[in-house]
């Protein structure tokens, strides 16, 4: 028989949000694969748990080459147990390349469910919760930022994203210019921990906030696009929501169509306002 994995949350600051099953499970999986040996540690000393079996490193730097020997205990009847830092494994944590192998072995793989950083900062925004998708980290470079921000410029649902505390104002500077300064969204940080803050406000304020330097882990989260009818979209909003969508790698005539989908317009007109707007910038030029 083949062994099991098992992907266990871990608490994102304090120790006491552990779950129950995750010190029996640290305490007879036959393999521990941890993000951080030395928070491991930590973690099992606060639970007062000693591990029975192996300990072994699984972080970024080592996830391709440690996930077929970790297979192959799996396949010998193992059970495995996954942990990162914080929160789930898989969630912009190592832990996907390992379930996707595992999967593949058609060997069976369950969860310790667990605090996770992006349904706590999404519950405490204060913003529309029914739909919302998760973004993970944005692009170091300033110019793949922006364009990865350009494509879900008109995403109606809520956004949620991971983001460093040194690349915060840059980030939410970016956010302000793509999907405006007045765009509603939470800056939650250093969640369930002693410092814990959550700063509400529109983008344009929260990037003059951070300005000043923020710590901490930070998770972001931004209102969706407003659904406007067509009579609050003029000639100029139509050709920027289409010239968004090229930028994002859309073929003109798709975006044309999508644009007008979501106006409710004819293609026609959104076709022409961006005829339009092209013949008079090359007038200009």
């Amino acid at each position: 028989m083949t062994g099991t994995l098992v992907l266990a949350g871990t608490p994102i600051g304090d120790v006491a949000d552990a779950p129950p099953r995750l010190a029996a499970e640290l305490a007879e999986a036959d393999v521990v694969a941890a993000e951080d040996t030395r928070r491991l540690r930590r973690l099992t000393q606060a639970l007062g748990v000693q591990p029975r079996g192996r300990v072994v490193s699984y972080f970024e730097g080592n996830e391709a080459a440690r996930t077929p020997e970790l297979v192959e205990a799996l396949a010998g009847g193992a059970r495995v147990l996954l942990v990162t830092d914080a929160g789930m494994p898989s969630v912009s944590d190592p832990g996907y390349r390992l379930v996707a192998a595992a999967v593949e072995r058609d060997i069976k793989v369950t969860a310790v469910p667990g605090p996770s950083a992006v349904l706590t900062a999404l519950a405490l925004s204060g913003l529309p919760v029914d739909r919302f998708c998760f973004e993970g980290f944005l692009p170091r470079k300033a110019g793949e930022r922006l364009a990865r921000l350009r494509e879900v410029a008109a995403e109606r649902r809520t956004l949620v994203y991971f983001e460093a505390p040194h690349r915060l104002d840059d980030t939410l500077a970016a956010m302000a210019e793509v999907f405006g300064a007045d765009r509603r969204a939470a800056v939650c940080r250093e969640l369930t921990k002693t410092y814990e803050e959550v700063r509400r406000g529109g983008l344009g304020e929260l990037a003059a906030w951070a300005a000043e330097g923020v710590r901490g882990e930070i998770t972001v989260v931004v209102e969706g696009a407003p659904e406007p009818g067509p009579a609050d979209l003029d000639a100029a909003e139509l050709v920027r929501r289409v010239r968004v969508r090229e930028e994002a790698g859309e073929r003109r005539k798709e975006a044309i169509a999508a644009v007008a989908a979501e106006a409710g317009l004819p293609k026609r007109e959104v076709f022409d306002a961006v005829v339009a707007a092209k013949n008079t910038e090359a007038k200009n030029s």
